[in-house]
C-alpha cells in the first residue's frame, strides 16, 4: 500500500508539471479567460418551433408574429415611409395615400392600395373594414416614443385582432430601427445599406457640430403655416435636424409642443429673436414675406437668409418627422456651414432618393428640389 501511494503522489506531480509546460494563448498568460466566438443571437426576436416568433417590441410588449412576414400594415405616413423604402411590395395598404406630387417618386403599382387611416390619437380615423379585408400579418408602428405608447399598441391590437408593434425610429437609433426590421423581414443586408447611409450622416453631423463654437452657430427659426408663425421650437422633436448640426433654434417657449404645427408665436417674438436665418415649410409666405410689411423687418428677411424646406414626397425636416429627416441633416448642414459640411447636394440628393426611394432622378430634377435653398436665386 505504502509503494501504491508514492506512485500515486509521483504521477500527480509529473501532471502538475507537465500541464506547467503546456503553451498559454495571450489572454491565458495575461490572467484572462478566452472567449469563444458564437454567433450572435437577436435581442428582440425569438424565433419559436411552430413557425412563429416572438418579438419584444420597443414598448416592452411581446407580441407572437408568422415566422415569414410578407403582409404589413403602416400604423400612419411615418411607418409608412420607412415600410416603403425597404419592403414596398409588402405593404398592403397606406396609413394616408401619397398625393399627386408626391406619387412621382412612388412606383405606379403602388398608388391603389388602400387607405386606412390614423390608427390612434385624437384625430385616429382608423378604417377598420378597409384593415380587415387587406388581411395584414402584422402592423407596424415607428417614429419618437411618446407617452402611453405602449397602452396605444394594446389597444390598436385589441380592437383590430391584428398583432401590432412598434419600432422606435428617432435621430439617434434610425439607423438601428432600420437593422430591426432587416432581422424581422429577414432583409439584413438590403437593411444594412440604408443603416449604414443613416450612420454615417448622423455620425458626421455629431462630430462636426461638436468642433462648432458658441459664438459662431447660425440661429434658425423653423416656420410653418399659411402665417409662418406656427414654429418648431427648441426641444421640439420636429427641430431636432437644427440641434444635431450644430445650430441653434432661435425661438424658444416655455412649454414645447411635439404636435404637427408646433406653437404659435406672434410677430413681436420673431423680432425679438432675429434669428440668422428661416427655414420654411412648403405653404408658408416664402414667396411674399419680402414684400410683407411686418416680415420685410426681420434681418433674416432683409438679408435674403431665408429659405423652403424642400418637400417632396415629403419635407426633409419633418411632417412626419420621418426617414426623410436624414437627407435633412445633410441639405441643413450644407445649406448653413457650406464650409464644414461640403456636399455636392445634387449628388447628394440622387444618391438618397435611389438608395431610399428607388427613384433615380436627373441633375434638373435633383436641382428643382433645391432651387429655393441651396439653389436659390440661380
Amino acid at each position: 500500500m505504502k509503494k501504491k501511494w508514492i506512485a500515486l503522489c509521483l504521477a500527480a506531480v509529473l501532471a502538475v508539471g507537465m500541464m506547467g509546460c503546456q503553451p498559454q494563448n495571450n489572454e491565458q498568460a495575461n490572467g484572462q479567460t478566452p472567449q469563444t466566438e458564437q454567433k450572435q443571437e437577436s435581442t428582440w426576436i425569438i424565433h419559436n418551433t411552430d413557425g412563429t416568433m416572438t418579438v419584444t417590441d420597443s414598448t416592452g410588449r411581446e407580441v407572437v408574429l408568422p415566422e415569414k412576414l410578407t403582409q404589413i400594415a403602416p400604423s400612419g405616413t411615418s411607418a409608412q415611409m420607412v415600410l416603403y423604402t425597404l419592403v414596398p411590395d409588402y405593404l398592403v395598404g397606406w396609413g394616408k395615400t401619397p398625393s399627386k406630387a408626391q406619387q412621382k417618386y412612388i412606383s405606379e403599382k403602388y398608388y391603389n392600395l388602400p387607405e386606412f387611416g390614423q390608427f390612434y390619437g385624437k384625430n385616429a380615423s382608423l378604417n377598420l373594414e378597409a384593415l380587415i379585408a387587406a388581411k395584414p400579418q402584422v402592423i407596424i408602428d415607428m417614429g419618437d416614443m411618446k407617452k402611453g405608447h405602449k397602452e396605444d399598441m394594446d389597444s390598436i391590437q385589441e380592437q383590430t385582432g391584428i398583432p401590432t408593434i412598434f419600432i422606435e425610429a428617432n435621430l439617434d437609433n434610425f439607423a438601428e430601427a432600420y437593422r430591426k426590421l432587416g432581422e424581422l423581414f429577414g432583409m439584413q443586408k438590403e437593411a444594412e445599406q440604408l443603416a449604414a447611409y443613416i450612420d454615417e450622416t448622423v455620425q458626421t453631423a455629431q462630430e462636426t457640430a461638436a468642433k462648432i463654437p458658441q459664438d459662431q452657430r447660425v440661429s434658425v427659426m423653423f416656420g410653418t403655416g399659411e402665417t409662418g408663425l406656427d414654429v418648431n421650437a427648441k426641444g421640439s422633436i420636429h427641430s431636432a435636424v437644427i440641434e444635431l448640426i450644430g445650430a441653434d433654434n432661435a425661438i424658444e417657449v416655455d412649454e414645447v409642443s411635439n404636435k404637427g404645427g408646433g406653437n404659435t408665436i406672434s410677430m413681436e417674438t420673431v423680432m425679438v429673436a432675429q434669428p440668422d436665418v428661416i427655414v420654411f415649410s412648403a405653404g408658408a409666405p416664402y414667396d411674399t414675406a419680402a414684400a410683407d410689411e411686418n416680415w420685410s423687418s426681420v434681418k433674416a428677411i432683409q438679408e435674403d437668409k431665408y429659405y423652403e424646406i424642400p418637400s417632396e414626397p415629403y419635407n426633409w425636416l419633418t411632417e412626419p418627422p420621418s426617414v426623410n429627416r436624414i437627407i435633412g441633416v445633410r441639405w441643413l448642414g450644407n445649406l448653413l456651414y457650406p464650409e464644414r459640411y461640403p456636399y455636392d447636394m445634387i449628388k447628394e440628393t440622387k444618391d438618397f432618393y435611389e438608395l431610399f426611394w428607388h427613384y433615380t432622378l436627373t441633375d434638373e430634377e435633383a436641382k428643382q428640389l433645391l432651387a429655393r435653398s441651396t439653389f436659390k436665386g440661380q
